[in-house]
């Protein structure tokens, strides 16, 4: 069903000539195997070959490309560790092209003694001699004729030159056809924005600096052109669930009264706040797409517990979906401690229920006899029957695909869709995740809970930290003591909790000390957490494994070695395992000095604050571009074109464009219709393609 106008931009790049298998097996690596990769294939820099002087002329140190003739060739006498040299002169005086290791014959082929090149490279000076070392380029007058002042530098793999590359561009670009206008004419005009294939020559074939820059108006179109098709595709799919009308979810109150009467703790006017959004959002015939965004501890599971006592109070399920086993076990522990008020049944599925244990929990689902079931990918497998499924949570989002999340749902009639998440993002970035969802935020904690005393310590001070853990057991508090190895390694100086695990065993005993890291068989790691949450041992050792999913409200003390060697995010995340009741409690960050300036923004940054979305824009700016917040945590999509440091304004832009775009064309039957189909499968969104076409 893909548009006849795309139809070269999709052919296989071994239709380019020059670009046999073994060529185009390199050029996949680093771009893709179609010719629309190369197409969107971004340049990472631009060597400016515009300094054009003399040979007397030549500034050292500078890239300089000169006309200049070849008068000889100087072999280095045998086994002398000398360079090959070409003597090359213009009318202003000589310089040498240096070369080490050289095929002579090709050398002799490339530089004809007696022929005018034109040779591009670095100025360096020998002595009192000019002398540029393995030239960039060198070329014959006619092939210079090509050879613009500005030459796009992009990534490249063994084997694969930057000749190579630019030429297979070269190629891809020439067949490029005229996409029909996708953008509203308006926005055009107002930023300045030249049409698609127009842009796509700045990009590759630059005439000035300024066309490189980031923020010029052709670089920013190509940028807003994929936002705009990622949440193009994003609001198609909201909205196309939202069109299938939800089932109204009214209750008479009592169920949620009665969980909010027995709360272990004072719901925090933001716990309110987002549970009558999430009851308003149910009680509407538009089925509920909703995102419930807070920091550890905000309180999540809690709201998600009052939105299943609304549920029930309509006589529906409610099916709740984690990660991980133990995550899916600890909520299932902890919702059930909300809901026993209520009357209300709560069960646990995984992969690791078997046998009659199994049959007995499917049997109940069915009959309806399990009002809310916390399980993993287990829950949406085949044979997983509800009697009347109305609401289902998605617990740490990114962690599962738009698939998993539709075959649960359609184990229901259309049931709610809430979705949780504990990993901060800036405000502006999580509108590329979650564009497509209305939005709750915790920004509160609940009262009663004392922010951990974050502490920086030197490694060299590690045996005072052990005597310290050592009085502190005394006093019957745990700690958790983390490690960014499993085991010792000689490539790497950093602690593994193997060693450390042994050390810590061998001075408080085994009885008192438990291990867990990724290696271990789940059901072990299961098994030493809960020890650790029960309080059989006081010092769980482990690597960061535990960043979720393990909850252990009496730990007190959370110790991480080498803090300087994890992001921002990680160490937030690690240090949220403790601070959760109101216990005082300590974060003790261990780090090797000498401290690089990055590392020791990133610790005073977590003294400073605990509020998660602090931590994750002061991140933001320490990482940039390069790392935006580190890809795991935050689960942001990765972009061709769009550098999201330099085109952070344009993603509000994109996510109101696609939102208008739909609203005020549903059924894709209005003037931009056919664009924005071409766009959608430019880019590769699957879904929205899938449903525009499915209607």
């Amino acid at each position: 069903m893909r548009p006849e106008i795309l139809f070269s931009l999709f052919k296989e790049v071994t239709t380019l000539p020059g670009l046999g298998p073994k060529l185009a097996a390199l050029v996949e690596k680093v771009a893709g195997s179609r010719v629309r990769d190369l197409v969107l294939f971004r340049p990472v820099s631009v060597i400016d070959r515009s300094l054009r002087p003399t040979i007397e002329d030549a500034p050292e140190g500078q890239i300089v490309t000169i006309r200049c003739e070849v008068e000889g060739h100087i072999e280095p006498p045998k086994n002398r560790f000398t360079p090959y040299k070409v003597r090359m002169s213009d009318e202003t005086g000589f310089l040498h092209l240096v070369y080490f290791k050289p095929r002579i014959d090709y050398l002799r082929r490339l530089l004809p003694e007696g022929e005018t090149r034109i040779v591009s490279g670095k100025i360096e000076r020998f002595g009192s001699e000019k002398q540029i070392t393995h030239p960039d380029l060198v070329l014959t007058e006619a092939e210079a004729m090509e050879l613009g002042g500005l030459e796009t530098v992009y990534p490249l793999t063994q084997g694969l030159s930057l000749k190579v590359l630019r030429k297979a561009i070269r190629a891809a670009m020439q067949n490029l056809p005229h996409l029909p206008e996708w953008h509203d004419g308006s926005v055009l005009h107002e930023r300045n924005w030249p049409d698609w294939h127009h842009a796509l020559h700045i990009l590759h074939y630059p005439e000035n600096i300024a066309e490189t820059d980031p923020a010029h108006p052709a670089r920013q179109r190509l940028a807003c052109d994929e936002l705009f098709a990622r949440q193009l595709a994003l609001q198609i799919v909201a909205q196309r669930r939202r069109r299938r009308a939800g089932q109204p979810v009214i209750g008479n109150g009592e169920s949620v009264d009665k969980v909010l009467a027995a709360a272990p703790f004072t719901p925090t006017n933001a716990q309110l706040r987002s549970f009558g959004e999430i009851s308003g959002d149910m009680a509407s015939d538009r089925r509920m797409m909703r995102l419930l965004h807070g920091d550890v501890g905000a309180g999540k599971t809690f709201v998600a517990a009052l939105a299943a006592a609304r549920a029930y109070e309509a006589g529906l399920q409610t099916a709740i979906m984690a990660p991980t086993e133990i995550l899916a076990r600890q909520l299932a522990r902890n919702i059930e401690t909300f809901l026993k008020p209520a009357g209300m049944t709560v069960g646990v599925l995984t992969g690791r229920d078997k046998g009659k244990k199994r049959s007995d929990i499917l049997d109940c689902l069915e009959r309806g006899e399990i009002d809310v079931v916390c399980g993993t990918h287990a829950l949406f497998q085949e044979g997983v029957t509800f009697s009347n499924l109305g609401l289902v949570v998605i617990d740490e989002q990114h962690r599962f695909g738009v698939s998993d999340r539709l075959k649960l749902s359609s184990k229901g009639r259309r049931p709610e869709l809430l979705v949780m998440t504990a990993t901060p993002i800036p405000r502006t970035l999580s509108l590329s995740v979650y564009g497509h969802m209305d939005m709750s935020r915790l920004d509160e904690k609940p009262a009663g809970r004392q922010p951990p005393d974050t502490r920086t310590i030197s490694m060299e001070r590690i045996d005072s930290v052990i005597d310290a853990i050592g009085r502190a057991i005394q006093r019957n508090e745990r700690v958790y003591w983390v490690c960014p190895l499993v085991e010792e390694s000689d490539l790497s100086d950093l602690s593994a909790a193997e060693d450390r695990y042994r050390q810590l065993t061998a001075i408080y005993g085994e009885d008192r000390v438990g291990l867990v890291h990724g290696r271990m068989k789940a059901a072990d790691k299961d098994a030493e957490a809960m020890r650790f949450r029960d309080g059989e041992i006081d010092i769980l050792v482990a690597t960061t494994v535990i960043e979720v999913g393990i909850d252990a409200p009496d730990a007190t003390i959370m110790i991480i070695e080498h803090a300087e060697r994890f992001g921002l995010a990680q160490l937030h995340q690690l240090r949220g395992r403790v601070g959760r009741s109101d216990k005082a409690s300590t974060c003790l960050l261990l780090y090797q000095a000498p401290l690089g300036e990055i590392a020791r923004k990133r610790l005073d940054i977590m003294k400073q604050t605990d509020d998660g979305f602090v931590i994750a824009e002061e991140d933001w700016k320490l990482r940039g571009a390069g790392d935006p917040l580190g890809v795991r945590q935050s689960g942001l999509p990765e972009y061709r074109l769009v550098d999201i440091e330099a085109h952070l304004d344009l993603i509000p832009l994109a996510n109101e464009a696609a939102k208008k775009a739909v609203y005020e064309d549903p059924d894709f039957k209005g003037r931009y219709a056919e664009a924005r189909r071409i766009l959608l499968y430019l880019f590769e969104q699957d879904e929205g393609i899938r449903l525009i076409e499915s209607g």
